[in-house]
C-alpha cells in the first residue's frame, strides 16, 4: 500500500499497474532530489570566486549557526589545536606565540605540514571555512629558524627610508609565505614616548610623523591595491603576501613611566595628534587587521573601550578589516586577570573586538560568549558584524581558493638578496654620535690594514644579543647556536685585511691592553634581550661588565664603542674616555652591515630617531618638549665617506667618477708601457 509520498509492499506480490505506480514515484523522489542537489550547488555563492565579495560574505554568513559565528571568533594557539578541535568548534585562527614551533629548528616543510594538517580540519567541518594562521614577524620571519633577521623598529627609524622599509615587507612576506603562514601580527606602529618601556624597540620613532612614514612596511607585506580600486579597505595581493596587522592600539607607546600595559594620560587632542595619526594611515594603505592594546587610556582598558575601538576606529576612521585582541588580553581588563572572565567577554566583544586571542581556554570563551549572545546580553548584531569582517579579509585574501599551502617558496627563507637587505638596513640604521675627541682627531672610519687590533665586549660575538628579544623565542636568547647569522666579530674578521691580527677578549684587564700594542679597539656593549614588560627598566644601564670594559679599553688604546640597545642608555658618565661612539640598536643577523661602515665601504648616514637623554630623571623627555636638554637631540647624526670617496674625486651620488677611474687607469697603463 501507499501512504503519502512512502510506499510500504504487503505481502502478496503488486500487480503491473502497482508496479508502475511505484516505479514513477521512486523516479520521480530521485529527480527531486537531484533537481534540490543542483539547485543548492548554484546557490553556495560563498565558493564561486565569481560572485561579488559582499554578495559571498552575506550568503556564507546566512548559513552559519550561532556556534559556527562564534567559532570564527576564536583565536587558539597551536599547542593546543587539532583537526579535530578545527572541525568541531570552526575555530576561525590559530597562532604560534613567541617561541611556538612544530619543531626544534623546524624547516620550511615542517611549519607548512603542520599549518596544512591543521587546514585540513577546517576544511571538513560543515561550511569549510579555512583558517587563518598568524604569527609574529616583527623584524623579519623572527620565530622561525635560519630566516632573515632584520633590525628592529627602533633602528628602522634612524633610517629615515620608507622605501627600503617597504621592502622589507616585501622580503618578510615572502619568508613567511614560505613556511605556510598567510598573517603577520605587525607592523608595530607605536610612538614610544619614553625609552624606560620595554617595547620602546619595537617603535620606529618618538615622532608620529616618522612611524606615519614607515607605516609603508604594509605595503611591502600586504602589496599595493591596484590603480582605480578602492583605498582604506583591507588588500592582499595573492599568495606572495600576508594580511598585516597594526597594533596596539591605542597609546600604548605613552604609559606613565613606560610601565607596560600601564595607564597612558593624555587628552583626546594629544592622543589623536600623537598616537592616532599612524593607523589613519595605516587604514588608508588596506591593513587588513588592528590589534588591541593592553594598556588603558585615563582608566579605561583598551581591550574594554567602547568609544575608541568601534566609535572611533570602526565608525569615524572607516576601518572595514578585523580588530583582534592581544594575547590573553580581554582577560586582562580585570586585575587579577580572569578573575571575572564572563564580564571581560561582554565588556571585550561590546567594546569592539572581533577575533579574541583565547589562546587556550577556547570552551570557556566560546560558552560564555554563546550564553550572553541567546540570553540577549550580547545582539546577534554585534556577532554578525565581527563574522562579517573575519569572512572578509578571508575572502580578500583569497584563502577559499587557496587555502592549503605549498613549498613553491621554501627557498626564499633566508634567501641571500633578503640578508643583502637586512645588512643594507644594519648600514643604514647606524647613528655616529661622536668621531674623535675633537674635530681634527676623527677615528673613524677605520683602517682595514693594521699589526694588530682589539675587539671587546660582551655583545661582540653573540648572535642572540644583537637580534634582541623576540628571536627564536619570546625573549631571544643568548649564543650563537640558536639560528644563522653573522656576529660582529665575524664580521670585523672577515673584513680587515688578513694580515691585521684580530684578538678577542670579552672583559680584558688594563694590563693585557697595554702590553699588547694595539693599533686601535672596538667595544662592543649594551643590553640583554628582552620582551615586553621584562624589558621595563628605570635606570637604563648597559650590563656588567659593560662599563668596565670602556674604563679598561678606552683609558689604554683608543677605541670606538657600539652601542648594542634598544633604546638610548646612559652613556654620559663615559663619553670623556671615548674616541667614537656608534648606536647599532639591534641590528638582527647580518653582522656585516656594521663593519660596512665601521671601516669605510659606506658612510654614516642614520640619524637618531629617538632623543638620547644625559641621565634618567630627565624622563620622559621628547623633541619640543619645554624641559629639552638632551645628550644628542632628536636627528642627530655625525656623517662620514667612504674610503674610497675620500681618495678620489666624487660624482653627485658620492661614488667615485667612473671617468676620472677610467681616465687613471688609461694613465697608468700609458706611464706603464712607456716607462718599460
Amino acid at each position: 500500500m501507499v501512504s503519502g509520498n512512502i510506499t510500504v509492499f504487503s505481502g502478496r506480490a503488486p500487480c503491473g499497474a502497482e508496479m508502475w505506480r511505484v516505479l514513477v514515484q521512486l523516479v520521480s523522489i530521485v529527480v527531486l532530489w537531484w533537481c534540490i542537489a543542483v539547485a543548492e550547488a548554484e546557490d553556495v555563492k560563498y565558493k564561486d570566486p565569481k560572485q561579488p565579495l559582499n554578495v559571498r560574505i552575506s550568503d556564507l554568513l546566512s548559513r552559519m549557526t550561532l556556534e559556527e559565528k562564534i567559532g570564527q571568533m576564536v583565536q587558539i594557539d597551536r599547542i593546543v589545536a587539532t583537526t579535530e578541535i578545527m572541525k568541531n568548534y570552526s575555530i576561525g585562527s590559530v597562532l604560534s606565540g613567541g617561541g611556538s614551533t612544530p619543531l626544534p629548528e623546524a624547516s620550511a616543510a615542517d611549519w607548512v605540514n603542520m599549518v596544512n594538517m591543521l587546514q585540513k580540519g577546517s576544511l571538513s567541518s560543515r561550511l569549510g571555512i579555512p583558517l587563518i594562521y598568524g604569527i609574529d614577524a616583527v623584524h623579519g620571519h623572527n620565530n622561525v629558524y635560519n630566516a632573515t633577521i632584520f633590525p628592529h623598529n627602533v633602528g628602522l627609524g634612524a633610517t629615515r627610508d620608507a622605501e627600503l622599509v617597504r621592502r622589507i615587507g616585501d622580503a618578510t612576506a615572502l619568508e613567511v609565505r614560505a613556511t605556510g603562514i598567510p598573517y603577520v601580527f605587525a607592523p608595530c606602529i607605536a610612538v614610544c614616548r619614553d625609552p624606560r618601556w620595554g617595547r620602546c624597540y619595537e617603535s620606529y620613532s618618538e615622532d608620529h610623523k616618522i612611524v606615519e612614514e614607515m607605516t609603508d612596511i604594509i605595503l611591502g607585506l600586504q602589496g599595493e591595491a591596484p590603480n582605480g580600486s578602492r583605498k582604506a579597505v583591507p588588500y592582499v595581493g595573492g599568495k606572495n603576501k600576508v594580511a598585516a596587522c597594526a597594533k596596539h592600539f591605542v597609546g600604548d607607546g605613552g604609559t606613565t613611566k613606560g610601565i607596560n600595559e600601564n595607564n597612558t594620560v593624555i587628552d583626546m587632542h594629544n592622543l589623536l595628534s600623537i598616537h592616532m595619526p599612524a593607523y589613519a594611515d595605516s587604514i588608508f594603505k588596506g591593513v587588513s587587521t588592528i590589534m588591541v592594546s593592553y594598556s588603558s587610556w585615563n582608566g579605561i582598558k583598551m581591550h574594554a573601550n567602547q568609544y575608541l575601538v568601534t566609535r572611533f576606529l570602526k565608525e569615524t576612521l572607516k576601518f572595514k578589516g578585523f580588530v583582534i585582541s592581544d594575547w590573553e588580553g580581554i582577560d586582562r581588563i580585570t586585575s587579577p586577570p580572569h578573575s571575572n572572565y564572563s564580564y571581560s567577554v561582554q565588556a571585550g566583544i561590546q567594546a569592539g573586538i572581533d577575533m579574541v586571542m583565547v589562546p587556550f581556554n577556547y570552551i570557556e570563551f566560546i560558552d560564555d560568549l554563546t550564553y550572553m549572545v541567546k540570553h540577549k546580553i550580547i545582539p546577534m548584531e554585534r556577532i554578525d558584524d565581527a563574522v562579517r569582517r573575519i569572512l572578509l579579509v578571508k575572502f580578500t585574501m583569497g584563502l577559499f581558493e587557496n587555502p592549503m599551502a605549498d613549498l613553491s617558496l621554501a627557498n626564499e627563507l633566508g634567501k641571500q638578496e633578503h640578508r643583502d637587505l637586512a645588512r643594507e638596513a644594519v648600514r643604514k640604521s647606524l647613528v655616529l654620535l661622536k668621531n674623535g675627541k675633537n674635530a681634527n682627531d676623527t677615528l673613524l672610519p677605520l683602517p682595514k690594514k693594521a699589526s694588530k687590533i682589539l675587539v671587546a665586549g660582551t655583545h661582540a660575538d653573540n648572535l642572540g644579543y644583537q637580534c634582541g628579544g623576540w628571536t627564536i623565542n619570546w625573549q631571544g636568547f643568548n649564543g650563537n647556536n640558536y639560528t644563522r647569522g653573522t656576529t660582529i666579530l665575524s664580521a670585523i674578521t672577515s673584513t680587515v685585511n688578513p694580515s691585521t691580527k684580530v684578538v678577542y677578549r670579552e672583559n680584558p684587564d688594563g694590563d693585557f691592553i697595554k702590553s699588547n700594542n694595539f693599533a686601535f679597539s672596538i667595544v662592543v656593549v649594551g643590553e640583554y634581550p628582552y620582551a615586553e614588560s621584562v624589558g621595563d627598566s628605570m635606570n637604563l644601564t648597559m650590563v656588567d661588565p659593560g662599563t668596565d670594559v670602556i674604563s679598561n679599553v678606552c683609558k689604554a688604546v683608543k677605541c670606538v664603542v657600539v652601542i648594542i640597545s634598544g633604546r638610548p642608555i646612559v652613556i654620559e658618565p663615559y663619553m670623556s674616555l671615548i674616541d667614537a661612539l656608534v648606536a647599532a640598536w639591534l641590528p638582527g643577523t647580518e653582522g656585516q652591515g656594521l663593519t660596512d661602515v665601521l671601516f669605510g665601504d659606506y658612510g654614516f648616514s642614520g640619524k637618531l630617531s629617538r632623543t638620547w637623554f644625559k641621565n634618567v630623571d630627565q624622563l620622559p623627555m621628547n623633541v619640543g618638549d619645554s624641559h629639552y636638554d638632551p645628550l644628542f637631540p632628536f636627528g642627530f647624526g655625525l656623517t662620514t665617506e667612504t674610503v674610497v670617496a675620500r681618495s678620489t674625486s666624487s660624482g653627485v651620488d658620492g661614488r667615485p667618477n667612473i671617468l676620472i677611474i677610467t681616465a687613471l687607469a688609461l694613465i697608468s697603463s700609458y706611464l706603464g708601457t712607456t716607462l718599460d
